[in-house]
This record gives C-alpha cells, sequence and structure tokens, in this order.
C-alpha cells in the first residue's frame, strides 16, 4: 500500500508546486482586477489596456461598460479594457 502511495509522489508535488507558482498568483490577480472594476467610479482618470487616456464620465452596471472622456471626444469601452496596472500609475 505505501508502494502504491511512493508512486503517485511526484505528481502530487508537481501540483502542488505549479498550484502555489501559477495558479494561486493569477486567482489573487483576479480578485484584484474584479475589485478595482467594481470600484470605478466618474471622474476617475483611467488607462485602457490599448493605451488610450482618459476620464471615466458615465458607468453602466447593466452590460459593464463605461464612456470615456479623451481629448479626441467620448468612446464607449468595456471596464474590463481599463488596465488597473497603467491607471494606478496615471493617478499617483
Amino acid at each position: 500500500m505505501g508502494e502504491g502511495i511512493g508512486q503517485f509522489l511526484p505528481f502530487i508535488l508537481m501540483f502542488v508546486v505549479v498550484y502555489f507558482f501559477m495558479i494561486a498568483p493569477q486567482m489573487k490577480r483576479a480578485k484584484k482586477e474584479k475589485k478595482f472594476n467594481a470600484e470605478l467610479k466618474k471622474g476617475d482618470k483611467v488607462i485602457t489596456k490599448s493605451g488610450l487616456h482618459g476620464k471615466i464620465l458615465e458607468l453602466n452596471d447593466t452590460d459593464q461598460t463605461c464612456i470615456i472622456e479623451t481629448m479626441a471626444g467620448k468612446v464607449k469601452y468595456e471596464r474590463s479594457a481599463i488596465s488597473m496596472e497603467l491607471s494606478a500609475k496615471a493617478n499617483s
């Protein structure tokens, strides 16, 4: 019986290593990004993942979009397109 567990020990250890170095940090980052999107408010300066700079004019909770005012005009974007890291740098 001990020999059977010994065969699976390397696979179990490999899964534990993959979990702690890949899966757990990714889940933590996704949770932070979800919190960031939920805390967006009118007037926040943001940068999208494509590099568009602007200020939030409107937030729509039904379809998770926002209207961003740029120097060129108003643009409608998905909230998920707003970069958490770039926006944090822009506001600091």
